[in-house]
C-alpha cells in the first residue's frame, strides 16, 4: 500500500541528514581513480543519452542511503500509480497523464468514460492528417495558396515548452530536409510582442494556432483579438487562418472562428503539455508529423527507463535523489541548467517553469505546512555565453550552486571550421569539460582574488547529437526528475495555485475596483 509521508518523517532521510557527509571532489576526481569514477558513475538514458554524475559530491555510502530513501519513499510505486491513473493531483482531484501521450506504460487508463491513451493517439492522428494536408496544399489560405508560416498564440506551458522544442530542432530539420514551415510564437500580453511578430509575418500565408485549455486565458484571448484585427485589416477571415488547441468542453471547441480544433484535457498540465496537442500541432506543422513522432518515441523510451526500480539504472530517479540531498542536506539553494548547445537556448526557461511551478510549494499534498525547504531556484543559459555572464558567481560566489550541464559530441548543422587546430564543436566540448573540472577541483592561489575553492558539484548529460529522439528523452528526463522530487517532498507537483492570486487582482484593476496601494500602483501605470 502506498503511503504519502513528509520527507523529514522518513528514517532513511533522517539518517542521511544526521551524517550530512559529502565527497571531496578534489580528492575523488584525482588521477586514474578519478577517471574510473567518471566512467562508472554513469547511467544510460533514452535517445542515446547518458547521465554522468561523477562530479557530484556523492560516494558509495551516500548512494546506498539514497537507494534506501527511494525505497522508503516508494518512488517506483508512486510513479506506477501515476501512470496507471491514480488521482495524484490532489489539489484539483485529477489524474496526471502526460506520460500517456507518448506510450502505454502500464494498465489501460479510463477517465470520463474514455480510454485516455486512445484519446491522445486520436488527436495525434488528426493533427498528423491536418499537417500533411497543409504541407501538400490540400488545406490552403483564403486565396488558395499554401501556408508558409505557423504562429502559436499561448502563454506559460502553451508557449515555453513548444517554443523551446521548436528552437531545439529547427537547425536539425533544415539540415535533414524535414523543415516544412517557420514557426513563431506570441505569448506576452504586452502588445509589443504580438506587434513585432505580426510585423515580421506575411499574415496572408500564416496559419495561427490558438492554445488555451479552458478557452478563457486572458492573455491568450487578448492576443487572439490582436491577431484577428490584423487578419481583418488584411481582408482575411480568421476562420480560414486559425486553428484551436483546447479542451472539448471549452467555448473554442466548436466555434466557427477556427479552421479546425484539436483537443487536450484537464489531466495534462500546461508545463507538461509539449508531447500533447499543445506541442504536437506546431511541431508537426513545422517539421512534419514523422519528426514529432520521433520526439514522442524518445520521451517514451525515457519514461520506460524511469520505471526501473534499481536507482543506479534510473537516471531521472537518481538525479532527483541527488538533487534533494543537495537541497535538503547540503543546503544548496539553486540549480543552474547549462546546455552547451545553442539549439537548447530556451530549454532552461522551460525548465524554470517545469520545476519552479511544480515544486515551488510550502505545503504538502494535504495542505499542511512542511518543515523543510523544497524546490530550488532554476536558471541557466547556453554555454559558452553563460561563461561570460554569471559563471563568476558560480565559481567564486558565497553560495554553492549545483550545475546541470548538457553536451553533444556533434553539432546539428553539419557545418564547422578548423581554427588554430580545432573545430568550433571541439572548442565547445573543451569548454564544458574544462568547466566541470574547474568547478570541482578549483585552483589554489596565494592571491585570494585568484583562488578557486572548488567542490562545486555538477552532472552532465551527453549524447552524440541533438535529434528529435534525444530531445524527447531529455524532456522526459527532467519531467520525471521533477515528479520524483515532488514525491520525495510529499508535494502536489501538478497544480499551480501560486499563479492565480495575481490574475484575480488584475481583473479587479481592469474593472477599476481598487483602493489603497493597489489603486495607487494602478494609477501610476496609467490604468
Amino acid at each position: 500500500m502506498i503511503q504519502w509521508k513528509n520527507l523529514d518523517t522518513l528514517e532513511s532521510y533522517r539518517a542521511l541528514a544526521e551524517k550530512a557527509e559529502k565527497a571531496d571532489l578534489k580528492e575523488v576526481l584525482a588521477g586514474e581513480s578519478g577517471a574510473q569514477r567518471v566512467r562508472e558513475y554513469a547511467v544510460p538514458m533514452g535517445g542515446g543519452l547518458t547521465y554522468y554524475y561523477g562530479a557530484k559530491q556523492v560516494n558509495e555510502s551516500i548512494l546506498q542511503g539514497l537507494e534506501r530513501l527511494a525505497g522508503e519513499a516508494q518512488l517506483a510505486e508512486k510513479y506506477r500509480a501515476l501512470y496507471e491513473g491514480a488521482v495524484i493531483n490532489t489539489g484539483e482531484k485529477r489524474l496526471v497523464l502526460h506520460q500517456l501521450t507518448r506510450g502505454q506504460l502500464g494498465a489501460a487508463v479510463e477517465a470520463d468514460g474514455t480510454d485516455k491513451r486512445e484519446f491522445y493517439v486520436t488527436q495525434q492522428r488528426r493533427i498528423a492528417e491536418f499537417a500533411k494536408k497543409v504541407h501538400s496544399g490540400e488545406i490552403v489560405n483564403e486565396q488558395g495558396e499554401k501556408f508558409t508560416t505557423v504562429v502559436q498564440i499561448g502563454i506559460g506551458g502553451s508557449d515555453l515548452g513548444p517554443r523551446a522544442m521548436y528552437l531545439a530542432l529547427e537547425n536539425w530539420a533544415k539540415q535533414n530536409g524535414t523543415f516544412r514551415m517557420e514557426a513563431k510564437f506570441i505569448s506576452n500580453v504586452d502588445p509589443d510582442d504580438a506587434a513585432a511578430v505580426l510585423k515580421s509575418t506575411d499574415v496572408a500565408h500564416a496559419i495561427f494556432i490558438l492554445v488555451s485549455k479552458s478557452g478563457t486565458t486572458l492573455e491568450t484571448l487578448t492576443n487572439e483579438a490582436f491577431v484577428k484585427d490584423a487578419l481583418e485589416k488584411a481582408g482575411l477571415s480568421a476562420g480560414k487562418h486559425m486553428i484551436a488547441v483546447t479542451s472539448e468542453t471549452s467555448p473554442l471547441a466548436k466555434s466557427s472562428d477556427y479552421l479546425a480544433a484539436f483537443f487536450m484535457d484537464d489531466y495534462i498540465g500546461g508545463r507538461y503539455s509539449s508531447t500533447s496537442a499543445v506541442g504536437g500541432a506546431v511541431l508537426s506543422l513545422a517539421f512534419g508529423p514523422e519528426i514529432f513522432d520521433r520526439f514522442l518515441q524518445g520521451a517514451a523510451e525515457e519514461d520506460r527507463k524511469a520505471a526501473e526500480k534499481d536507482v543506479r539504472k534510473n537516471a531521472a530517479m537518481l538525479d532527483a535523489l541527488i538533487g534533494v540531498y543537495e537541497r535538503n542536506v547540503l543546503g544548496y539553494p539553486a540549480t543552474a541548467v547549462l546546455p552547451y548547445s545553442q539549439a537548447l537556448s530556451r530549454f532552461p526557461a522551460h525548465l524554470q517553469q517545469l520545476d519552479m511551478e511544480s515544486n515551488g510549494k510550502s505545503v504538502n499534498r494535504d495542505g499542511e505546512k512542511v518543515n523543510y525547504v523544497t524546490g530550488p531556484v532554476i536558471f541557466g543559459e547556453p554555454g559558452t555565453n553563460g561563461q561570460h555572464s554569471f559563471y563568476q558567481l558560480l565559481h567564486q560566489g558565497t553560495d554553492i550552486i549545483p550545475l546541470q550541464f548538457i553536451g553533444f559530441r556533434q553539432n546539428q548543422a553539419g557545418m564547422d571550421v578548423v581554427i588554430q587546430g580545432s573545430t568550433s564543436q571541439q572548442k565547445l566540448g573543451a569548454n564544458v569539460a574544462a568547466q566541470i573540472l574547474a568547478f570541482a577541483c578549483g585552483k589554489e592561489d596565494a592571491n585570494r582574488n585568484k583562488n578557486f575553492e572548488g567542490n562545486r558539484p555538477s552532472s552532465i548529460i551527453i549524447g552524440d547529437r541533438l535529434t528529435p529522439d534525444a530531445l524527447g528523452a531529455l524532456l522526459a528526463h527532467f519531467e520525471n526528475k521533477v515528479m520524483f522530487q515532488g514525491f520525495l517532498w510529499n508535494l502536489n507537483s501538478f497544480d499551480q495555485e501560486g499563479v492565480q492570486l495575481g490574475k484575480v487582482l488584475a481583473k479587479r484593476v481592469l474593472a477599476h475596483e481598487t483602493d489603497g496601494a493597489l489603486k495607487v500602483f494602478s494609477d501610476l501605470l496609467g490604468i
